[in-house]
């Protein structure tokens, strides 16, 4: 579990996060949206331990973030940004392998090697796996990199939770990878896994999220299950738009209309 007591983030006189309290339980899906420039992706950086100079309290499994080592947080959470440059030549294979870089000293082990191959074979990437990455096409970057994070925790540590963080996941890919993307990391959740991710489209969030939470200028304006919170004043309020809901005739869930 990841809790977040009045969170508070500056930078120079500008305030970008403004008391965040919120809490992402184990086996949940848990979705950030908002407008640009509401603090979405700082949210995410600072929930990670990218960002540690900041007022509030942090706690991963109810112990401070500010107590794990930087190798024991690689350990146990990895994070797909929006920046998936490369500025020197490599394999596809060697950098999802960077993935697996903080469960060994040296040279990978064989069971490394495995997790390697089987987040490639998930990603429909084996036939890129001696590819230069700077050849790749936007969308297969993204893909090559989102293999490199589930590498890195795709086994937690031994009675350790394991967090996944998804900054704007969706970039660069065709509406088949974006389900894909989507659909492989709820099929990660468990009683020892969190899901937390930053999303553009609302109806994608809908359709995935346990929980939704809206920002908006540096504020949490609502959260809670989507089913329960989500209307058009909460829409209007946050986007500034006029829409209307109603139920997808599959799944039940709410469905956007602009």
């Amino acid at each position: 579990m990841i809790s977040a007591e009045q969170i508070k983030y500056s930078v120079g006189t500008k305030n970008i996060l403004n008391n965040i309290s919120v809490e992402f339980l184990p086996g949940t899906c848990n979705l950030i949206i908002g407008p640009n420039g509401s603090g979405k992706s700082t949210l995410i950086k600072l929930l990670s331990g990218e960002i540690n100079n900041f007022d509030g309290q942090l706690r991963y499994n109810g112990s401070d973030i500010k107590n794990y080592t930087k190798l024991a947080l690689a350990a146990s959470r990895a994070v797909l940004s929006q920046q998936t440059e490369l500025s020197f030549p490599m394999t596809v294979e060697e950098v999802v392998m960077l993935g697996r870089n903080p469960h060994f000293e040296f040279n990978p082990s064989k069971k490394d090697v495995e997790i390697v191959k089987e987040v490639m074979a998930l990603l429909d990437l084996n036939s890129f796996t001696h590819r230069n990455y700077q050849t790749l096409s936007g969308g297969e970057k993204q893909r090559v990199h989102y293999a490199r994070v589930l590498a890195q925790i795709w086994e937690a540590p031994k009675g350790e939770q394991r967090y996944l963080f998804l900054d704007e996941p969706l970039n660069n890919l065709d509406i088949y990878y974006q389900q894909i993307f989507l659909s492989i990391a709820v099929s990660l959740l468990n009683e020892t896994t969190t899901l937390i991710g930053v999303v553009h489209d609302i109806n994608i969030a809908l359709g995935y999220a346990d929980q939704l939470f809206f920002l908006k200028d540096g504020a949490l304006i609502k959260n809670g299950a989507p089913e329960k919170i989500v209307d058009a004043i909460l829409i209007k309020e946050v986007f500034n738009i006029d829409t209307q809901l109603m139920l997808h005739p599959s799944t039940g869930k709410p469905v956007v209309l602009f």
